[in-house]
C-alpha cells in the first residue's frame, strides 16, 4: 500500500462549498469506488448485467455536480448518505427504463435507497474488524468507503466472491453456480478473498489470517 496519505474530504468539501469546482471533481472521485459496489450489488439484483455501474456513476456525478449547491452537509457520513440518494435515484430511472414504465415511482426510489443503505452497512460490517484501518487519519474515514476502494484492488474473482455471497446475501451453492466453480473451489476462494481484503486494510492483522 501506498504511504502516502489519502485526502481529506471534509477538507475538499470546505473548499468546494467555497466554489472550488476543482476540490468538488477530487471530493466525489473518492467515492467512485464506493458507490460503484452499491450499483453493483443492485444492477446484479435488479437487472443482471443488463448494464454497466461505470456509467451510472458517471451519471450520477454529474447530477451531484449540478446540484451540489443543494447540499448542506458538513461531514462525510453526510455527503455520502446524500451520495446515495442519487444513486438511488440514478438507478430507479434505468429500472423504469429496462422494465418499460417512464413514469417516476417515489415508492421505487425509497426501496431503492434503503436497499443501497443496507449494502452499504453490510459493506462497513463483518468484513474486517472495526479499529482495523492502518492508520488514524484513515479511522476517521467512514469505513465503508475504505473497504470499497480495497475490494477494488483485489483481483476480479476475489472481489466476484465477496459481492456476491456477503453483499449480495447468496448462498456458497449458488455463488458457485454464478461463478462457474465447484463449491469447495467457491468455499476456498471466498476465504482466500478475505484474508487479502483485510491485509489490504491493515497488513498487520491480516497477516495473522
Amino acid at each position: 500500500m501506498s504511504g502516502a496519505p489519502s485526502p481529506d474530504p471534509e477538507h475538499l468539501l470546505r473548499q468546494a462549498r467555497a466554489g472550488d469546482g476543482d476540490a468538488l471533481g477530487r471530493l466525489l472521485e473518492l467515492y467512485r469506488n464506493y458507490l460503484g459496489v452499491l450499483a453493483r450489488v443492485e444492477i446484479g439484483r435488479r437487472l443482471q448485467g443488463k448494464c454497466d455501474d461505470s456509467d451510472i456513476i458517471q451519471d450520477a456525478f454529474l447530477e451531484a455536480h449540478r446540484h451540489f449547491g443543494r447540499f448542506r452537509g458538513t461531514t462525510e457520513a453526510e455527503l455520502t448518505a446524500w451520495l446515495r440518494q442519487i444513486l438511488a435515484g440514478r438507478l430507479g430511472k434505468l429500472v423504469r427504463h429496462y422494465y418499460g414504465t417512464r413514469r417516476r415511482d417515489i415508492r421505487l426510489e425509497q426501496e431503492l435507497a434503503m436497499r443501497i443503505q443496507q449494502s452499504s452497512q453490510a459493506l462497513d460490517g463483518g468484513l474486517v474488524a472495526r479499529g482495523s484501518s492502518p492508520s488514524q487519519q484513515a479511522a476517521r474515514r467512514e469505513q465503508a468507503v475504505i473497504l470499497a476502494d480495497a475490494l477494488q484492488r483485489l483481483p476480479d474473482h476475489y472481489r466476484e466472491v465477496i459481492i456476491l455471497s456477503h453483499l449480495e446475501g447468496l448462498p456458497f451453492p449458488e455463488v458457485a453456480r454464478r461463478m462457474g466453480r465447484s463449491l469447495d473451489s467457491v468455499k476456498n476462494l471466498w476465504a482466500r478473498a478475505l484474508g487479502r481484503l483485510r491485509r489490504g486494510i491493515d497488513p498487520e492483522r491480516g497477516r495473522d489470517l
